[in-house]
Formats: structure tokens, sequence, C-alpha cells
């Protein structure tokens, strides 16, 4: 499924196009070095051993978990949901949908039953798949309960034992022999980069809104993670945080399958675990929850020797803000600041250990590098809210046809600006949030037809609302949940939240 004009995105020649093609070259590339492991304390949360699997075995259970899904008469570009633990497991389903030419749909653990059925009824999901037990709870018979509400639902899938009657189970996928079965084609057509492969789901006032991206917009966040982070080939990365979320799959698994290296899964938090995975797989990345980086450091589980670079994931601009200033006598310290489901900016901290300002204009990866890639392009609208292009930025809305068919949705509006968020103000004494115009003045003139949503940023310092420079691409404005929703004012040009 190709959102918007196929002819409008393009890939490199010779680049990979797709997460399955960067995973491909891995395997050809160091099939017998480990490419997944499992926690250690596996058995305390879910079912099964753990697993260390090499590229080679990981390759082979991808083959087998979407020929099964194939088999089972899921037409291309379904909808599948995933739900799953932090475990090699949610990782191998997330590359087995896409290798099926099927379409992934992660929900967050934690989401209540009414939350999941509502998610996967907007975007008309076929499969789901689970584990048996998370924790102390069988989550299969509860995903079981979520596909009884959402009529589209024809397939529970499920790792572990003992699973309820008409599951169909995943666990003996994992024995990683090789397929003898040729791959079934997916019957796709169009340039492969610019199918959707990713649905992760934006929480606004009125419900939840899917947001659909596809293998360009997911490299491309990977990519400013990565460059970022300053992250070598074959990089061994712990990560602490799941990929329910587009801010996690660009943190942790987008730069696995860039670095081709190691990606052992912690799932969050057991303080002893996670520092025998540091030591034992001798990891030099680490990805945690930004609010709590500053206590994982003062409680020692920072000090292996091989740590270079930790990533801090920040769910809101005014925490980052708010947190400490980084210390630390080895390791490098990047803020990883997503904008709800829209965009991202990862930014190093400097000597100081201060958080970096949110740039307007071009942002740059790695930050003040004489070589930087701009990957996103930041600046504040006329009514005061921030504004975000690129090429990680979604731009078409989801499903298709949404926008015709009355229903909120994700999408840039060609008309005009968005419906207003908080606004961009100086908050004195206490500053949550500093912007950095970083952009030419002569960049700033009146610009039309670029569409918008809203960010939950303020200013440090006089007011200035400078217009956005005039471009085709439309714009995609960042927003704040409660924001999303609200209704424009009287006169105002307003962003097509259909």
């Amino acid at each position: 499924m190709i959102l918007g004009d196929p002819q409008t995105a393009h890939v490199q020649e010779g680049e990979p196009a797709t997460l399955d093609d960067l995973f491909r070259q891995a395997a050809a590339r160091r099939p017998d070095a480990i490419a997944l492991c499992d926690p250690p304390n596996r058995l305390s949360f879910t079912d099964g051993e753990p697993r260390r699997l090499t590229y080679s075995q990981a390759d082979h259970i991808v083959s087998a978990i979407a020929g099964r899904l194939r088999r089972l008469g899921l037409a291309t570009d379904s909808i599948v949901a995933l739900q799953l633990p932090n475990t090699a497991g949610s990782v191998l389903a997330l590359l087995g949908v896409l290798r099926a030419g099927l379409i992934a749909a992660p929900l967050p653990l934690l989401w209540r039953r009414i939350d999941a059925a509502a998610a996967l009824k907007r975007v008309g999901a076929r499969a789901i798949m689970s584990s048996a037990q998370i924790g102390a709870t069988d989550h299969c018979s509860l995903v079981r309960d979520i596909a009884a509400e959402v009529f589209p639902i024809r397939y529970v899938c499920s790792f572990g034992k003992n699973l309820p009657d008409g599951v169909i189970p995943l666990d003996d996928l994992m024995a990683a022999a090789p397929l003898l079965d040729p791959p079934i084609p997916t019957g796709r057509d169009g340039n492969p980069a610019a199918q959707a492969a990713v649905v992760t789901f934006e929480i606004t006032a009125e419900g939840l809104m899917p947001v659909a991206r596809n293998h360009i917009e997911l490299i491309a966040g990977g990519q400013a993670v990565r460059l970022e982070a300053q992250l070598e080939d074959n990089a061994t990365i712990l990560a602490s945080c799941t990929n329910s979320s587009f801010v996690g799959l660009a943190a942790t698994t987008l730069p696995w399958l860039l670095s081709g290296g190691t990606l052992s899964l912690h799932q969050p938090f057991d303080a002893t675990t996670f520092a025998e995975q540091c030591r034992h797989d001798r990891c030099n990345t680490v990805v945690v929850p930004g609010p709590l980086v500053t206590r994982i450091a003062q409680a020692g589980l920072l000090t292996h020797e091989e740590l270079k670079t930790i990533l801090a994931l920040w769910r809101a601009p005014e925490r980052l803000m708010a947190g400490s200033a980084w210390r630390h006598s080895q390791a490098a310290l990047v803020d990883v600041q997503p904008f709800g489901e829209t965009a991202l900016i990862a930014a190093r901290r400097g000597p100081a250990g201060e958080p970096a300002e949110i740039p307007l204009g071009h942002v740059s990866t790695p930050c003040d590098a004489s070589d930087a890639r701009s990957m996103l392009e930041t600046a504040v609208t006329d009514r005061g809210t921030l504004a975000a292009r690129g090429p990680m930025v979604p731009k078409h809305p989801f499903p298709p046809g949404a926008e015709r068919a009355a229903m909120r949705c994700f999408m840039p509006d060609a008309v005009g600006l968005p419906t207003p968020a908080i606004r961009v103000v100086p908050t004195a004494p206490a500053l949550n949030c500093r912007l950095q115009d970083r952009r030419p003045a002569s960049s700033a003139s009146a610009a039309t037809g670029l569409g918008w949503t809203s960010c939950r940023t303020w200013w440090a310092g006089p007011i200035r609302t400078p217009s956005l420079p005039p471009c085709r691409t439309r714009w995609l404005a960042i927003g704040s949940p409660a924001a999303l929703c609200s209704a424009p004012r009287s006169g105002a040009r307003s962003m097509n939240w259909a």
C-alpha cells in the first residue's frame, strides 16, 4: 500500500529500500554474529527460556513467521497488531509481518482492553500477535477478548504454552530451521520503500488517531538517532524501551538494523538484570527512559568500560528541561525528544551537560558537525505553534480515504494553518523548554498553503513568530494531545482534522 502519489517517494539507487532489506543485508554480512538477545530474566515475566539468536537463525524465524501469516490467508497490506513484551520475539514478529507484505500496528502493553479495541477498529486490523503470559496476566485471553470486540480480526496468534482454543501457536517457529518452501510473493507494485510499513497511534483528547509511516520515513527517524549518537557499525545496543511508538522504533530497532549489530532486549525495569546485560553483552549503547537516566547512573548501572553512548527517551520537552545536568566520565548522553507521533529530535549534550535547545530551521545531525545532514526542519507559525517537515514526518492520512469519510485523521492541510495548541510564550522565571532560532533571516517570509498541528513548547525570551519559508513541501505542526482536537478560533485558518 503506497500512501499518496507513488511517484513522490524515491530511494537512492544502492540504498536499502525497506527494513527487511536492512535486516537481510546484515544477515548476509554477518550470518553467525549474534543478532538478538532475550532478557536473561525472561521466565520471570513471560513464557520461554531466554534466547540468543544469530542473524542466520533470526532470518529463518522471520521467514517462518511471514510464511505462516500468509498461509492464514491474510491479504497483502492487511493490518497485524502486535502486543508483546520486550523480547526477541517482538522484533522477529515485526520483521515477519513486514516480510509477509503486511502492515504492523504495535500496541503499548499497558493499554486497557477498551483502548486496544478502539485503535484496532480504526485501522481494521485482521490479526493480532501476543504472548500467553505477560507478568501475572493471562495476556493471550485478554487479546482474544480484544479480538472478539473487533469484527475484522480473524486470527489471534501467540507465543507461549497452554494457549486457549482457537489461538494459533507461534513457538514452533522459533526452532530456527530453514524454510523448505519458496517465499510467498506479496503482490505489491511500485517502490518498496514507499509501502506503508507501520501504524502507531497518537493519543488525542477525542481518542486514538492512527499515524502510518512507510519505510523511508521510518529509516529517516532511525538515521537521525544513529547519526547523532555516532553509532559505529556492529554496535551492541541494550534497549529498555519497547517498539510501541515511533520514537521506540527509531531509537531501538532502527539503529540496530542500520548498524547491523546486536540488539539486547530488557523488559523494564530490573536493576540487577540490566547491569548483568550491560556487562555480559558488553553493550556500547543503552536506551533508557529519560526521566530515569540520572537515577540509573547514580545507582552505578552505567559503569561498564565498553559504554560509549546513552540514548535517553523523553516524552515531553518540559520534562527534559527539568532534568539534571549530565555528568559521566566516559559516556555521552543523547536526548531523543519525540513530538507525539509526528517527529523527533536527537541532540547530544555538550560539555556543560545541559540539554540542547530546540533549533528552528534545519535540524542537522550530528549537531555542529561539518558533514551534518539535515534530518528535519522546524519553524514557528504566525500563531505561535511549532511546525515540522522532513523525511521522517508522516504525510498522508490513514486509513486511506479517512479525510473523505469525515474521520479525524493525521495529515497536513494544503490550505492553511492548524487548530492552535499551547502557544509559544515565555514562562518566567523558570523556562520549561528553550527554542533556538538558527534559521537565516532571509528565509523568513510569508507562507501560504502549508499544513500544521502544534507543540507543547515554550519560547525562551521575547515572543517572536517568524513566518515559514515558502516551499512546495507540506509542513506538519507537532501536536500536544489535548490541543489537536480543539476547535479553531473564529476567522483562523486551520488544519483539516477531518
